[in-house]
């Protein structure tokens, strides 16, 4: 580090506890980077709109429209909402107004015109990468060292953690928003990096786990020439036969809570899951399932390596709901967080979650996930509505 660089690293404890996963792959990095550049080149007034757009642009990555609530604009900490919503709206986004409405939770369709082409599109990435990502933002923008700090801050600590490599160093890059420089101090003071120059900066070793700009492991690189080389395929799964006289039968006999929920899975403009996949979902009955030992014990390694499971899923599906309008699948909770196991063990991780009372579900109704008691204890819950009777209306 240069030799006028700041150091703070005697204001922050060692750690004491193993790092966690890195969130991102290379590949993934360079898609949080890539969103990072389509958002500052936005020809925005000033931070609060670039935070907005940071938010918005990744949910819509793939279709042209993501989900936003009021309560992530409020999580947002702007200095004016409407101001920055506004901005965006001068570029063509198109925001519906129920966005400051009474309900905060009440997700609301956001259209990104760049996002809605087919060809020479600013975001390209696939489902598991705009997944990915998205789940990088929400936790780099939530993480304890930038939460409370104002969105030019905490603009600034996605960008540097987007450019840092696996040893924490990193260099502040070219398209590094103007405005965000007078804010970097502040990151310093609060621990998110421990020295920092004009041009160069270390992160703190507590959000490693947030670096984007590394190179792959020796697994990762094994696993890219074998999935390259055809040994590392997975079977897609058959696509299910829509019955829709049948399942025009079984929302007609739902209660309309479970109606409005079961639509919304249908029609999630995110998630894009075929119609048989959702009818069955709904209208198959679970029946309790044997766990051979060999999914225990693969799932007690897995559980060593992954210490904060509980909390991380809960706020995963937090964050999936404010985005998607309902809850995460099994599948598409153990995707979102990178747990990369086999769905035999990825079925048996979420039981734990909801038997040990991290998670909780509407049994037997699908894409319920949200936090539990053991989460709620620790102020990981779902945004309440504004008014009494929307917050007694209980949702599926």
């Amino acid at each position: 580090m240069p030799k006028n660089a700041y150091d703070a690293s005697g204001n922050t404890a060692a750690a004491t506890t193993a790092p966690q996963p890195f969130l991102l792959s290379p590949q993934q990095g360079e898609a949080a980077r890539t969103l990072l550049s389509y958002a500052s080149s936005l020809a925005l007034p000033g931070p609060d709109a670039q935070l907005v757009a940071v938010v918005v642009a990744i949910r819509a990555a793939r279709g042209g429209v993501g989900n936003l609530t009021g309560a992530d604009l409020s999580a947002l900490r702007l200095g004016d909402a409407r101001e920055a919503v506004d901005a965006l709206r001068c570029l063509g986004w198109q925001f519906g107004e129920d966005l400051f409405g009474e309900d905060p939770a009440a997700p609301v369709p956001i259209t990104v015109p760049d996002l809605t082409r087919t060809d020479d599109h600013p975001l390209p990435f696939g489902k598991n990468v705009r997944s990915r990502v998205s789940g990088w933002t929400t936790r780099a923008l939530s993480s304890k060292p930038v939460k409370k700090l104002p969105p030019a801050a905490r603009l600034a600590g996605l960008f540097l953690a987007a450019h840092t490599t696996s040893k924490l160093l990193g260099q502040i890059p070219p398209d590094f928003p103007q405005a965000c420089g007078a804010a970097l101090p502040d990151l310093l003071r609060k621990g998110f990096v421990t020295e920092l120059s004009e041009t160069r900066y270390r992160l703190d070793p507590a959000v490693r786990h947030l670096s984007g700009l590394r190179r792959p492991s020796e697994d990762e690189r094994a696993a890219e020439g074998a999935k390259a080389e055809g040994q590392a395929e997975r079977r897609a799964r058959p696509a299910v036969q829509l019955d829709a006289a049948a399942w025009a039968q079984w929302k007609n006999a739902a209660t309309p809570a479970l109606r409005r929920h079961a639509e919304a899975v249908e029609y999630c403009a995110v998630c894009t899951l075929e119609p048989g996949q959702v009818a069955s979902a709904f209208m198959e009955r679970v029946r309790p399932q044997f766990v051979p030992q060999w999914i225990r014990n693969a799932y007690g390694e897995w559980k060593e390596a992954h210490p904060n499971r509980g909390p991380q899923a809960a706020e995963f599906t937090v964050a999936f709901r404010a985005e998607h309008g309902h809850g995460p699948s099994y599948n598409q909770l153990c995707s979102g967080l990178g747990w990369d196991v086999c769905r035999s063990v990825r079925n048996f991780i979420v039981r734990r979650l909801l038997s040990n009372e991290w998670l909780m579900e509407t049994n037997p109704v699908p894409w319920t996930l949200r936090p539990g008691v053991m989460a709620q204890a620790q102020g990981i819950e779902l945004p309440k509505a504004r008014t009494a009777v929307a917050a007694m209306r209980p949702g599926p």
